[in-house]
């Protein structure tokens, strides 16, 4: 049975079908939150503030350990219903579960008031410039009133119970639904009803990611790169940076003082496409650094890729070399997205 949906878009809308045979999702899984003590719980587990989140908004935010380093990243969203829904990555499946669930038990031990539940749900990921337009037509709200990264629930073309997100990893406007499994193969087709949507796999999807300088857990960051490293300081809340009160806290906010060795950064680069693992060098042919992500642009018709380099050349405009197929080509620093993002937010 078909347990996950993504669509992905590039000039209209496109729908990617993937089984599973874990029985789950096999690009994002969910999970909710409960209890008086669910933002203690998350707050003790990643760097977001939590505690800010109004109803029905959620946040990027990331699990980190004690040296700092990233665990996996994930969405959290503050419910009207009372609960905090959380969605990560189905790779890191195993470790987050047990991750939020050790802490859910220390918690209940010490007599908190909080508990977890699997959403056994499918996900549907529907994203590009006419999203929102092809989704009205299968529900009664206004998506107009539903800016990025807010939520709600709500009837889609005929499924009951399907949670709307504003939101998706591509850089171009849409929405993730969770969905009733039950109802999944049923929302999808009528979907694929409009001429507009089409199918599309995960190379597609991780072109536009690329462009839209957003990082894929396991190539670009992990347990080795903290959250200043890899350019993500804007996902550290400000009372959470003041009050240090996250694992990893101790290493990871001197970083934000500049205390750091090496920056994720964006390249260009004419010629054969980088790709993850090439070698980045200075312009005297020392070996700095390392691509970790890399494809061609279908939007700039140009060859773009992100990797690590020590702070001296991570400044917009340095020219490095990248070494492909065994021969050195010349790229650039270049600032991140690469292609503007459209996500939609209110005037």
């Amino acid at each position: 049975m078909q347990r996950a949906v993504n669509m992905v878009a590039r000039l209209g809308l496109c729908l990617q079908a993937l089984p599973s045979a874990l029985g789950r999702p096999l690009s994002c899984t969910q999970t909710k939150i409960f209890g008086c003590d669910r933002v203690r719980l998350m707050e003790s587990l990643v760097v977001g503030d939590i505690a800010e989140l109004r109803p029905n908004q959620g946040t990027l935010s990331l699990f980190t350990n004690e040296a700092g380093g990233i665990l996996d990243d994930l969405i959290v969203t503050n419910t009207s219903e009372g609960h905090l829904y959380v969605v990560s990555n189905a790779g890191c499946w195993d470790k987050d579960l047990a991750l939020m669930q050790d802490k859910v038990r220390e918690l209940q031990n010490m007599g908190s008031d909080v508990a977890l539940e699997v959403v056994d749900n499918a996900l549907l990921a529907l994203q590009g410039p006419t999203a929102a337009q092809v989704l009205q037509a299968g529900v009664a709200e206004d998506l107009r009133k539903l800016p990025f990264m807010t939520s709600a629930v709500m009837e889609v073309f005929g499924v009951s119970g399907c949670r709307v997100t504003r939101c998706g990893y591509t850089g171009e406007d849409g929405v993730e639904i969770s969905v009733p499994a039950a109802g999944a193969v049923c929302l999808a087709t009528a979907l694929l009803d409009n001429p507009e949507v089409k199918l599309a796999g995960l190379a597609a999807r991780d072109s536009l990611r690329l462009e839209a300088g957003l990082c894929l857990y396991g190539n670009d960051i992990d347990e080795h790169t903290t959250p200043v490293e890899g350019s993500l300081s804007w996902t550290l809340g400000k009372r959470r940076r003041a009050a240090m009160d996250f694992p990893g806290a101790a290493v990871i906010v001197p970083q934000l003082k500049g205390e750091v060795q090496r920056k994720r950064v964006g390249l260009l680069c004419e010629g054969a496409p980088m790709r993850a693992h090439s070698p980045i060098l200075s312009t005297e042919g020392t070996v700095i650094g390392t691509v970790t992500s890399g494809c061609p642009s279908p939007c700039l018709k140009k060859n773009v890729a992100m990797g690590y380099v020590p702070c001296e050349y991570s400044r917009p405009g340095t020219p490095l070399l990248v070494e492909v197929r065994r021969k050195q080509q010349m790229a650039v620093v270049s600032k991140m997205p690469f292609v503007p993002t459209n996500y939609y937010t209110l005037k």
